[in-house]
């Protein structure tokens, strides 16, 4: 139990970290690098597969992925670029910060009640692979979206240039 409530108090921490930084990141233009990077970097936690605590069996495996999925859209829905002074920007959403708290109280919820039939290695293991699989289409999506803007940009400088 005590892993379960240090684990929690973490994931609160870390939460209360990603709603400021993502509130800062509205002051500062987007790049494709700020964009593709997160999930490059998280996916180094996939290493902790190498140790048979946190393996997975198939069906943990598509529960995680498929919530995490489910949760991704409503941090696609709230992700919007603007173009600023000939740069993009991220959008500043009033619901996203209560949108992750949500989120992550759900997460926190359903780690408390599945703490008591998976063990927390597994456990572990499954909200990773949940916390990856919010991320990564939200940040393709992100992509995609910058990508159409950046484009539409190029375009009407080629226009205004002629």
């Amino acid at each position: 139990m005590t892993e379960i409530i240090v684990s929690s108090i973490i994931a609160l921490c870390m939460g209360a970290m990603v709603i400021f930084i993502r509130l800062k990141a509205s002051n500062k233009p987007v790049s494709v690098k700020k964009i593709i990077l997160p999930p490059f970097f998280m996916s180094t936690g996939f290493l902790m597969y190498i140790v048979p605590t946190f393996r997975l069996t198939l069906g943990e495996v598509l529960e995680s992925i498929v919530v995490g999925m489910v949760f991704s859209t409503l941090l696609i829905k709230t992700s919007r670029f603007e173009v600023r002074d000939n740069d993009i920007y991220l959008k500043r959403s009033k619901a996203f910060p209560f949108i992750l708290i949500g989120l992550l109280v759900i997460r926190l919820v359903m780690k408390l009640v599945l703490s008591s039939e998976i063990d927390v290695g597994q456990l572990s293991g499954m909200f990773f692979l949940l916390a990856f699989s919010m991320i990564l289409p939200w940040r393709i999506a992100m992509y995609l979206q910058y990508r159409k803007l950046a484009n539409g940009m190029d375009e009407n400088i080629q226009t205004k240039g002629i």
